[in-house]
């Protein structure tokens, strides 16, 4: 069982990701600590809220191999194979030197040698070119075909020409490689070049920052098809709340009616005490109808799981896994014991008061297997934290410190501490247990800090139905 990676998505985001093999089973628990002073409660944000908002997951091929070298260019002609063939290959073509360049710019960026850095990035350049080369060297003559191919190329350019400026921006200024500076700038010259040629984009579209990048968004996620694989959502427990609440009324309705029947028989007249009476039963019924119906709803749910998504490749429409989704508030005495043990090795200072969030997805690879080339498949997870910061204060104040008679003072600004502890298991019943601690202001979040994980193996086998 490989292990989860939990990483920072964006300002607010984290990003929990784990790789599954075909016909695998893994199960994952979250556990939110969230200290009361934030304001997060099941009466400020809800289960159902949060999760339609704020929790997104998706699927896609996953390769090790994500450096440009080992890229491969798999294309079939026009008289070999389906259109769904050429499509499928030249998407995870796209896909797979999208991450590699993106990898390798990030690692280049990184070399603090001048020396190395420039030999490093001619290297990519040369490679980039080969890459590019390759791509273009089939244009399809069927119309259908050639749309594809110019949405992939487009994007392809556009990306490799910002990829590049990037690099040359973020890289050391030294006029001893003058040279190989300007080798860099020629590749992105020359995509900006090559996308005019091609009329791939209209003059108002490029003046415009906000519609070029929109756009370029747009061409990435067509791309992505049938390699990031099409989710559904559906709802586990619509019917049966449906039912709940059929129930609550019926049996409500049935006792009004029988208070009123009895009433209309004490009143042989139309009174107005009668019409009190009865306006007093129905105000009632209002009264405990939502509430009854929301205490047994919240008691009939509890440990049960509310929704499940399908994946599926958006061209083959064969379907790859399925996901089973929980999410709940849960008290204290709820949390399994190696969970509580965990979280009770934080220091005292530590220990206050806080909400307990659960997250539980229970993940099921149904393919065999996959296309040729990739025997795995990256699952991730996101949870954007914006919900959590909503009532937070911004908690601006100043710091004061004595320096040789001198009085200083800098501005400082409240940050709150979220605890978090991840349970990973398998059919095997092989647990890792992991504890982060986030760091979050109003505005970002400012650290994540692992613990030391924990991994104990049992030979009982896992209950998937649990």
């Amino acid at each position: 069982m490989k292990k989860f990676k939990l990483s920072q998505e964006e300002n607010l985001s984290i990003n929990i990701s784990h790789l599954l093999c075909p016909k695998e089973f893994q199960h994952i628990d979250l556990y939110f600590s969230i200290p009361d002073e934030m304001g997060i409660s099941s009466k400020t944000l809800s289960e159902e809220n949060y999760f339609h908002s704020s929790i997104r997951s998706h699927c896609a091929y996953y390769s090790e191999q994500v450096h440009l070298p080992l890229v491969r260019s798999r294309f079939i002609s026009q008289t070999k194979g389906e259109q769904t063939d050429y499509r499928s290959n030249l998407n995870l073509f796209s896909h797979q030197y999208r991450k590699a360049l993106e990898t390798d710019v990030k690692q280049t960026i990184q070399i603090e040698s001048v020396e190395e850095f420039y030999q490093s990035a001619i290297e990519l350049l040369e490679q980039t070119k080969s890459l590019l080369k390759k791509l273009r060297r089939y244009t399809p003559p069927d119309q259908k075909l050639s749309s594809y191919f110019e949405n992939v190329d487009n994007f392809l350019s556009w990306k490799t020409e910002q990829l590049f400026l990037k690099l040359v921006a973020s890289g050391p200024k030294s006029s001893e490689h003058s040279e190989q500076r300007e080798q860099l700038l020629d590749l992105c010259k020359q995509e900006s070049a090559h996308r005019t040629e091609n009329k791939y984009n209209t003059k108002i579209t490029i003046s415009d920052p906000n519609r070029i990048t929109n756009k370029m968004r747009l061409l990435q996620r067509l791309s992505e098809f049938g390699v990031v694989f099409k989710r559904q959502t559906f709802n586990l427990n619509a019917n049966l709340k449906r039912l709940v609440r059929g129930s609550v009324t019926a049996v409500i309705m049935a006792f009004v009616m029988a208070i009123v029947l009895n009433a209309r028989t004490a009143y042989t007249e139309v009174t107005l005490v009668l019409i009190a009476s009865l306006g007093l039963i129905y105000g009632v019924r209002e009264i405990f109808k939502d509430d009854l119906t929301s205490y047994l709803w919240r008691k009939i749910q509890h440990g049960r799981p509310k929704w499940q998504h399908i994946f599926s490749n958006g061209l083959t429409k064969n379907r790859i896994c399925s996901q089973t989704i929980w999410l709940e508030y849960i008290k204290k005495k709820d949390l399994p014991k190696e969970v509580d043990a965990l979280l009770m090795k934080r220091r005292q200072q530590n220990r206050q008061s806080a909400q307990l969030l659960h997250f539980r997805c229970d993940t099921r690879v149904v393919a065999k297997g996959f296309i040729p080339g990739f025997e795995e498949i990256q699952n991730q997870i996101v949870f954007n934290l914006t919900p959590f910061n909503r009532f937070l204060k911004k908690g601006e104040g100043r710091l004061y410190a004595l320096d040789a008679n001198k009085i200083s003072n800098q501005g400082v600004e409240r940050r709150y501490q979220i605890n978090l502890v991840i349970k990973q298991s398998n059919r095997k019943n092989e647990h890792i247990l992991q504890r982060a601690k986030i760091t979050i202001n109003r505005s970002k979040i400012v650290n994540i800090e692992l613990m030391k994980a924990h991994q104990n193996f049992q030979e009982e086998p896992l209950a998937i139905g649990d």
